[in-house]
């Protein structure tokens, strides 16, 4: 979505943030000055650096936000954007920290940006400074893998981690751990199988677990199952892109509409994902796909009739301007702080559900975590385990035919017989992990009757791990 497509500053996200935060504390009974300090940014790094490219000297901005260090290291990704402020990021390192114990994640939270915009500079640039910025935190410690872990964020990817990794590598010469610095990392760096789709594959199992709550679903006018809800997604990048696919080919869901930066299509009937994401690969814009009706403010898409709102772009896309007319029974936000405070406030006035960001979009982070598992371990999953399990279960399926005098087809032999790798023993731990932090939130919800939306309960969730964890360090009563 066009960067420039709200109003809202960084300091109101900060401030949403903030609200939502005091809503939850008053749930609690931790002490003020406790509460306090799990509120406020540990600390916040600024620095400006000059690149050289073609004989010019140009000075970038960067930031790095340590938003809390009850547990090390803290997580979080870097984004680059002309629109990188420190209220932003100082938000989204806030909701990092929270993310993380929702699911369990034992990492505080962190966020970071520089001011460059990704599409209009040049590889070369990128990587000058994505090393150039990596090469200022390793100055300041401010990055190692016990220290603070990066990942991508909007504008970033597995390129740019890569050129992290190897920077920390070389200032950091002989470090076993060295890999560890970041995430998100190309699987030949070591990066880990399924990181790719994880938020996106995180959203899927989290609406899922929503679509089977029939408590909530009856108070929400939805029915259960996910099969046939009509979805409309705004952004069809990593987060969007993943999240649609497996609402639609797992969960039995109908894609209507897709808004996007140069505008939105709708198909009533459904529109098939991944044919609009190659079309789109191909020709740059959503516009004229096959069988669609092109909208050219893709924020009215916003709008428009259906029964699941998906937003996955950037902050701060549904106000209170706007959320009146929102026609959603559910909003899931896939990306971070997509509602306003006062957005949500309509929202919830008018009985739609909100799965939140703080909770729905933490797939990534939990599979960051996996992958920083892999690297301060230097083992792959399932290397040790996999043949074993094989083993194991061909000896069952031998024992199992040779009592009954069946035998199994040869595609149903493989399909038993596998071994867990990689990829399903990651995917496993994230719908687990999902599928817990959903059940926490309702537990809360039951526990205080007082707490009534998703978004608080999670936050109540959040904090008092938080409090807990200072509490047993010995650091408060």
């Amino acid at each position: 979505m066009a960067e420039n497509a709200t109003t809202v500053t960084g300091k109101d996200f900060l401030d949403s943030v903030s609200h939502y935060f005091d809503k939850a504390a008053a749930h609690t009974n931790l002490q003020p000055g406790v509460l306090e300090q799990i509120k406020v940014c540990n600390s916040v790094y600024k620095v400006s650096f000059p690149v050289e490219v073609d004989g010019k000297v140009e000075v970038y901005e960067g930031i790095r936000v340590q938003h809390s260090h009850h547990k090390m290291p803290t997580k979080g990704g870097i984004r680059y954007s002309v629109f990188v402020d420190e209220d932003e990021v100082k938000a989204l390192a806030t909701l990092m920290t929270f993310k993380c114990a929702i699911v369990d994640v034992p990492f505080g939270g962190a966020k970071g940006g520089v001011k460059i915009n990704p599409r209009t500079a040049s590889p070369q640039l990128l990587e000058k400074v994505t090393r150039r910025f990596a090469v200022e935190l390793i100055k300041k410690n401010l990055i190692g893998p016990g220290v603070d872990v990066p990942a991508p964020d909007y504008g970033t990817g597995s390129r740019e981690m890569a050129w992290i990794a190897d920077t920390y590598a070389t200032f950091r010469y002989g470090e076993d751990n060295a890999l560890g610095c970041v995430t998100g990392k190309p699987v030949g760096q070591g990066g880990v199988r399924g990181r790719t789709e994880a938020t996106g594959l995180g959203i899927y199992y989290g609406m899922r677990e929503f679509f089977n709550d029939e408590e909530l679903l009856r108070k929400a006018g939805l029915t259960p199952g996910m099969a046939g809800k009509r979805i409309v997604v705004q952004g069809l990048g990593n987060v969007g892109f993943y999240a649609s696919k497996f609402c639609q080919e797992m969960g039995g869901a109908i894609i209507t509409a897709i808004a996007e930066r140069e505008g939105g299509i709708i198909k009533e009937d459904g529109i098939n994902i991944e044919d609009v994401f190659a079309y789109r690969q191909r020709t740059g814009s959503v516009k004229d796909f096959p069988g669609s009706r092109f909208v050219e403010n893709s924020l009215d898409l916003l709008e428009h009739d259906c029964d699941v709102l998906l937003p996955a772009a950037l902050e701060n896309q549904i106000t209170a301007e706007n959320a009146p007319r929102i026609k959603a029974k559910l909003i899931a936000e896939g990306a971070n702080g997509p509602i306003t405070q006062d957005g949500e406030e309509v929202l919830l006035q008018r009985g739609i559900y909100v799965l939140p960001d703080l909770y729905l979009n933490a797939g990534g982070v939990t599979v960051s975590y996996f992958e920083w598992l892999k690297n301060i371990s230097n083992m792959r999953f399932g290397r040790l385990s996999k043949r074993a399990e094989e083993a194991s279960h061909r000896q069952m399926i031998e024992a199992l035919e040779e009592t009954t005098g069946k035998h199994l087809s040869d595609q149903r032999r493989r399909m038993l017989e596998h071994g867990a790798d990689e990829i399903d023993l990651v995917h496993s731990g994230l719908e687990d992990s999902m599928i817990n932090a959903y059940l926490t939130m309702r537990d809360a919800m039951r526990e205080k009757p007082a707490i009534t939306d998703l978004r608080t309960a999670a936050f109540y969730v959040a904090i008092k791990k938080i409090g807990d964890s200072y509490g047993t360090l010995g650091i408060f009563p």
